[in-house]
């Protein structure tokens, strides 16, 4: 990686401030099928939401990507999760995607990414990851497994880690269950099977979407 900052690194700096202001709350749909990204993404996109995440373990991810990436406006941040190989962030550039998603904290994605420009939250469930991560450029941290990651553990790490750094929990995560989260330090959350599900059609996944939208915006929530 050189210290050259990439031509795309800046505007994607941009809307993700935009974006994490507006609605921190990240759409993870693994096991979307190509020929539904649009529709869900639409729906997602109405309800409010600002980063859509395929995992790269769902069927045809690639060109999931490149639909919802072609369809949806640009202040809506698109990109992959489950991402493992240097390969796949490659991929990713020449899609256009913006953002790099890691169940893990492996440096040298973390690295490749900013490299090619793209956004990158990896995953992490400790200090120690998450200084490491923060070293390479990660722009926020993926907090992973939440069930693990307690609202306790995240007050502690809140406590430590830079001012105003975006912390996303991940793993189980319920319109009920976001306010503890959130008053121990939170700035946002991914959202899975709870948002979307293999099978749920379009108008379902954007019902879901404003119940966590309500939610996030809630007096206290």
């Amino acid at each position: 990686m050189t210290d050259v900052l990439h031509p795309d690194a800046a505007l994607r700096a941009h809307r993700f401030q935009q974006a994490r202001r507006l609605l921190p709350l990240v759409a993870i749909l693994r096991g979307l099928q190509p020929e539904e990204a649009i529709g869900v993404g639409q729906a997602l996109a109405e309800a409010g939401f600002h980063f859509v995440e395929v995992p790269l373990n769902s069927p045809d991810a690639f060109e999931s990507i490149r639909r919802l990436r072609g369809h949806l406006p640009s202040e809506v941040l698109v990109g992959a999760g489950t991402v493992m190989q240097l390969a796949e962030v490659a991929q990713l550039a020449a899609l256009g995607a913006d953002l790099v998603v890691m169940p893990h904290a492996d440096v040298a994605l973390i690295r490749e990414a900013k490299a090619q420009g793209l956004l990158c939250l990896p995953g992490v469930a400790t200090p120690t990851e998450a200084f490491a991560a923060l070293a390479a450029g990660a722009d926020g941290l993926k907090l992973f497994p939440a069930e693990l990651v307690s609202p306790a553990a995240v007050k502690a790490m809140r406590a430590v880690l830079p001012p105003g750094l975006l912390l996303l929990p991940v793993g189980g995560i319920t319109p009920g269950g976001m306010a503890a989260y959130r008053q121990a330090g939170a700035g946002g959350f991914g959202l899975g099977s709870a948002l979307y599900a293999p099978g749920l059609g379009a108008d379902e996944v954007g019902r879901r979407a404003r119940e966590f939208v309500a939610a996030w915006q809630a007096p206290g929530g």
